[in-house]
């Protein structure tokens, strides 16, 4: 389809309508030129298509259909495959069901634990979450059919998120809350990018040029459409100008018709809406001249495919003593309502309407020494002494209790944000008196972000399940007994408490403001850098066996900031059973004159290692693993200097290190002034030499007194002496250097420094 020449026959008033939805779900068709009407659909870890009294929080059902596991549970698989299998799934599921457009997924990083939406969201770390991402819509738009990578940006909270304004410096856009879209967009292509609801530094997201056209299509190469999230519009018109072209749902015709007012009053320029048309029609067409609605959806298939996803992505957290895996011949009590009825998805827009589930009571039905007690009251959030003793009673009798415990839904959703980061208290009471019953007690936890675990000394084991799906059960048991290795890590922090947050002071914010001051010291980012003790660290994760790294090698130790770098590491599975490991790879600046993180991840590869087998883990880095954005090039910025190539099994378990050193011959521009400081002006080799006069005239003011009492003194004089020389500007010759040199001098040898 010639789009471009379809946009030149449609009037002003058909081409406003078609920036802005028929309905809830469907995009505008043109009956006069044959424009179909296309349907899109809430995801991303399932289908939530909506066939009548359309909603976008789930007030209303859905289609049944396969609710795999949550954003928060794929992203600890560290596995870009399985990603794109999931990807691969949905995708199907689309064509069969005739949907253009899956909304996800979703890459808001995480700023603090209490995000109503983390359980959607992928990860803490930008480059976890991009590189996961882009996996996911590779798989996804090999169907053709198209995604929407949301919430486009700086999107880190549900309070008032559709009034709020985020306001972010530069750098910290750039490296921690665009990072992760930016590799979405460059590597996976994806057909739309749904920008959010928030202001970011006062500017609407749905309005904001910087972001919907300068950055997304003139640096990245964006070329879909970008979708306001649904009721994120706030002046139609501009949000046109800025890039915004399809409004979600739709407003009746009302911002259709500002529009047009604003092209017939000079304020808007048509173009901007033949673009804005163009782009829509372009995806609308990539899916309709590619439908196969005679495509087959297995859900059976599915739901034992997200029985292995969920496999994939749990956490074992603990282990003590080896007391997991259990053995199927042993007495085992299970112990708490969420055995019966797991949470293993979150509330809104993301929640699927799911065909069938499958509890670990469920999954358990052919195990004969399995015994079941309530423990805890889901709907009411709550326990009783009769409930208490009969769980105590039950597990004395048993070799190991596991105990499903979790948040309920109404802890973390969209729309809210939590308020701590407590398990319900009835769920901590169980957990003791179980512990105190049974010394071999495993938790299983159920939720979406991380909880505060005061419990945490007193079990054998913890299982991390996150949101697993409605499989989850079938897969609890699978990583219980043994019949799967638990191989997920964690791709966010556990802090021990809500107050260790970097974000702590300042999440939420104050009305309408919220200031992310923390910067790009976010997650592990801030707790490394601190060296401050945390429950469970970024990328953690055990196995049911052992791995051990070795032979670390590079393939240059000197390389320029245009160069690429090898890396690669030797794994061998050391223990007695089948594992895989998700090996990560982090780089260190030893030293910058920009604050940076102690380390960042720039690199991770999920190997399957049977007993005694040794595979290699390669990575290649390019200039951005070595890079900060920097404020005055408006650029990526690689210092000349050592960096560490860190290799390990999480943020905290380094096996591996290696040094290289990079070399840049950018030069950052400069213009000295009689306020510039000496230190500074001393840094710069090429400005260094024309100092001399300064020095030699400033000399003997601020050499060592030759009258000090002892050598103590004198020096504690020649340390004084040297540091307010350092730091004083240039100016100060005139008042300190004993009229050697004049005012015409100074500014001579200002322009002389300025052209070295």
């Amino acid at each position: 389809m010639d789009v471009k020449k379809l946009v030149a026959h449609l009037t002003l008033e058909e081409k406003a309508s078609l920036c802005s939805g028929l309905d809830f779900w469907h995009t505008k068709g043109a009956d006069r030129l044959n424009i179909p009407s296309v349907m899109v659909s809430d995801g991303p870890h399932g289908l939530r298509k909506q066939e009548e009294r359309a909603d976008h929080l789930a007030v209303n059902e859905s289609i049944k259909a396969v609710c795999f596991p949550a954003g928060s549970a794929m992203a600890a698989s560290f596995d870009t495959e399985l990603f794109g299998t999931l990807g691969d799934a949905l995708g199907a599921s689309c064509q069969a069901e005739g949907l253009a457009v899956v909304l996800g997924p979703a890459i808001n990083i995480k700023r603090s634990p209490l995000c109503g939406r983390n359980f959607e969201y992928l990860s803490e770390d930008p480059y976890l979450a991009g590189t996961e991402a882009a996996a996911y819509i590779k798989g996804v738009q090999a169907h053709n059919v198209g995604v929407s990578v949301k919430h486009y940006a700086a999107n880190s909270q549900e309070h008032r998120r559709m009034s709020s304004s985020s306001q972010v410096d530069e750098r910290t856009m750039r490296e921690i809350y665009l990072a992760a879209f930016e590799t979405a967009v460059r590597e996976a292509k994806p057909w739309t990018v749904m920008c959010s609801y928030n202001r970011i530094n006062g500017v609407y997201a749905s309005e904001d040029r910087l972001y919907l056209t300068d950055i997304l299509r003139g640096e990245w190469g964006f070329d879909g459409f970008v979708v306001s999230d649904w009721g994120a519009v706030s002046d139609r018109a501009r949000g046109v100008a800025a890039g915004m072209d399809l409004e979600m749902p739709g407003s009746g015709g009302v911002n259709d018709a500002k529009i047009v007012k604003a092209v017939r009053g000079g304020s808007l320029d048509e173009r901007e809406v033949d673009r804005a048309v163009e782009n829509i029609l372009n995806v609308v067409y990539r899916y309709a001249e590619n439908a196969k609605p005679e495509t087959e959806w297995d859900k059976e298939a599915q739901h034992e495919l997200s029985a292995k996803l969920a496999e994939e992505c749990m956490v074992l957290l603990k282990n003590d003593s080896g007391v997991l895996p259990l053995k199927k011949s042993d007495e085992i009590a299970f112990i708490g309502e969420f055995a019966a009825k797991p949470r293993f998805q979150g509330g809104g827009s993301s929640h699927i309407n799911c065909f069938k589930t499958t509890s670990a009571l469920e999954a358990a039905e052919g195990y004969q020494n399995i015994s079941y007690a309530k423990g805890f009251d889901i709907a009411g959030d709550s326990t009783t002494e009769e409930l208490l003793n009969e769980a105590v009673a039950l597990v004395k009798k048993a070799r190991a209790a596991v105990v499903f415990a979790g948040l309920p839904d109404s802890y973390e959703s969209e729309g809210y944000d939590r308020t701590h980061m407590r398990l319900p208290a009835c769920q901590n009471e169980l957990i003791r008196r179980v512990a105190e019953a049974n010394p071999n007690t495993v938790v299983v936890l159920h939720n979406g972000s991380p909880v505060e675990m005061p419990w945490v000394n007193d079990v054998k084991a913890i299982v991390e399940a996150y949101l697993g799906g409605q499989a989850v059960g079938k897969a609890t048991l699978s990583i219980l007994f043994g019949d799967a290795n638990p191989s997920g890590k964690l791709p966010e922090t556990f802090p021990l408490k809500l107050e260790d947050n970097p974000s702590y002071l300042f999440y939420g914010g104050e009305k309408d403001v919220v200031e992310y001051r923390e910067g790009v010291f976010v997650g592990y980012r801030y707790y490394d850098k601190k060296k401050m003790e945390v429950l469970f660290p970024f990328g953690h994760g055990l196995s049911y066996t052992t791995f051990e790294y070795s032979n670390l090698r590079v393939d240059k130790t000197s390389l320029t900031d245009n160069d690429t770098l090898t890396v690669s590491v030797d794994v061998k599975n050391t223990g007695g059973v089948f594992g895989k490991e998700a090996v990560q790879l982090y780089v260190a600046d030893r030293e910058s004159s920009a604050i940076r993180p102690e380390k960042e991840l720039k690199g991770f590869l999920k190997l399957a290692l049977t007993p005694n087998e040794t595979k290699t883990a390669s990575f290649t880095l390019d200039k951005r693993a070595f890079a900060y954005w920097n404020t005055t090039l408006r650029d990526w910025h690689v210092e000349s200097g050592i960096f560490d190539i860190l290799v390990g099994a999480s943020s905290r378990d380094i096996r591996c290190r290696a040094a290289v050193e990079v070399v840049s011959d950018v030069r950052i521009p400069v213009a000295y002034t009689a306020d510039s400081i000496l230190a500074d002006i001393l840094e710069d080799p090429r400005a260094k030499e024309g100092l001399k006069p300064v020095l030699d005239a400033l000399s003997n003011m601020f050499a060592p007194q030759d009258d000090a009492s002892d050598a103590a003194e004198a020096a504690i004089s020649a340390d004084m002496a040297a540091a307010m020389l350092r730091y004083m500007p240039l100016r100060a010759v005139l008042s300190f250097g004993g009229n050697r040199i004049t005012g015409d001098q100074l500014n001579a040898l200002l322009e002389r420094l300025n052209r070295a």
